[in-house]
């Protein structure tokens, strides 16, 4: 070990790695030859050969072992919000402001005019502002927390600890991750009570709940299912008549976060933050990187004096987000008021026609070198905990290979130097190109015409 750490070559990597990831490299690959000569594994001259390719084999375990594991990836897989993938991509405005003030100093804190501390959610706050007062809500405050579930913690936690809160049996939900909403609210020192039915909640059984120790009325979106057939459940609006006349506030756990009317972009019947507020609710949670197309972010927006009482409770400051959170966040409301809904990715793949999609599709098919290819119809999923059960028009690139089958050219597909992420339809491997940047067609025609070696 000490003879290859003098060498020429060492000295090298030392430079580039560091000494002592190069010390850790050369003892882990001397012990893998080790284990090998011990093991046989070595035929005539093969370990006089790796011992003279030591130095590349160094080199690649180095370059290995520094290159990030968080890597862009190229989704195809035809879901919008894909929790796996990093949910809604961020405008570019907001990754490049996200970038300016995270390589300097910043005034996160700081009131330039005063000369003195400041807040760091006046920032936000501003601009939300200005989105709602347009719609005629004024009154409102918004509070920036790390996402939704931190966001409906601290919401339950401040506003009914040590009391009750009613909740329709039908809006128990549980989503990505294990979060539940009974196990959030045991967690926030707040008891439940649970009211109705799993399909039939009626506004009197909430009225027939409350008792002194009631603090909160919980509506909660359900996100990521539906519920058909015999139901029933009350209006917000009941729900909210029902807490001002009680003088008890209504929480609402809105989830999707769409500040846009999203009729126009293919999907209906997803309310908006504006639709909860307009109802009158006191206070509503929402995420920043589901319909709403920016950072991963906790919203909670209502009248301020319930917002304050969030902003003094403890949990707030463990939950606070970075100056880069605050810029991305910035920027992507900014888009919001410009109305430049195509600044936004998310929006701009919802609103991308069909037949554009189609288009796309044809154009690859002539890449896709010893594969069978066809353009086949598909329905680009919302995702993400959004918009349940609602999909859009799209085309797909459809691929099949007898020699590997659909699985091992889904894999083939993944370990590209960029990745790309596709879905195996009845042993077809389908690339929805709604969900693919177009900046990105040109690297999937030349990853589609290498991908099985002539």
């Amino acid at each position: 070990m000490d003879e290859v750490l003098r060498s020429d070559e060492a000295a090298v990597l030392a430079a580039e790695y560091g000494r002592a990831s190069v010390t850790d490299a050369v003892r882990a690959e001397l012990q893998s030859l080790r284990m090998k000569l011990g093991q046989g594994r070595f035929l005539d001259g093969e370990f006089e050969s790796a011992l003279g390719s030591l130095a590349a084999s160094l080199r690649r375990r180095l370059e290995s072992g520094t290159e990030p594991s968080l890597r862009r990836v190229i989704n195809a897989a035809g879901v919008l919000i894909h929790t796996n993938l990093g949910r809604a991509p961020l405008a570019r405005e907001a990754a490049e402001q996200a970038a300016t003030v995270a390589t300097a100093y910043s005034n996160l804190e700081f009131d330039l005019t005063e000369g003195q501390r400041g807040r760091r959610d006046d920032h936000a706050q501003r601009l939300f502002e200005q989105l709602f007062a347009r719609e005629g809500l004024a009154e409102t405050s918004t509070l920036v927390v790390n996402n939704n579930a931190a966001a409906v913690f601290l919401a339950l936690a401040a506003m009914a600890e040590g009391g009750e809160v009613v909740v329709s049996r039908g809006e128990l939900v549980e989503i990505g991750g294990s979060f539940r909403i009974p196990e959030i609210m045991a967690r926030s020192g707040a008891s439940l009570c649970e009211v109705g039915t799993t399909n039939r909640t009626r506004i009197e059984d909430y009225e027939r709940a409350i008792g002194e120790r009631t603090r909160l009325l919980l509506r909660v979106h359900r996100s990521n299912f539906e519920i058909v057939g015999f139901t029933d459940s009350p209006t917000l609006g009941q729900l909210v008549e029902l807490g001002q006349r009680r003088g008890i506030p209504v929480l609402e756990d809105l989830g999707s976060g769409a500040l846009a009317r999203l009729d126009e972009f293919g999907v209906s019947g997803e309310p908006t933050v504006q639709d909860s507020l307009r109802a009158g609710v006191s206070l509503v949670t929402y995420s920043g990187d589901k319909l709403l197309g920016g950072p991963q972010a906790g919203l909670i927006t209502g009248e301020p004096g319930c917002v304050a009482r969030l902003r003094q409770h403890p949990l707030f400051r463990t939950l606070r987000v970075d100056k880069m959170c605050y810029a991305a966040l910035e920027a992507t409301l900014a888009a919001y008021l410009r109305e430049d809904y195509d600044a936004l990715p998310l929006l701009r793949m919802m609103r991308t026609p069909a037949e554009s999609v189609r288009a796309r599709c044809q154009a690859l098919l002539p890449s896709a070198a010893g594969l069978r290819a066809e353009v086949v119809a598909t329905e680009t999923m919302i995702g993400g905990g959004a918009a349940p059960g609602k999909s859009l028009p799209s085309f797909a690139l459809a691929l099949s290979c007898e020699a590997i089958g659909a699985t091992k050219l889904a894999l083939r597909l993944r370990q590209q130097k960029v990745p790309v992420v596709a879905r195996i339809k009845d042993d077809w491997l389908l690339l929805d190109l709604r969900t693919v940047d177009p900046e990105d067609d040109a690297y999937l025609a030349q990853t589609l015409a290498g991908i099985i070696p002539g």
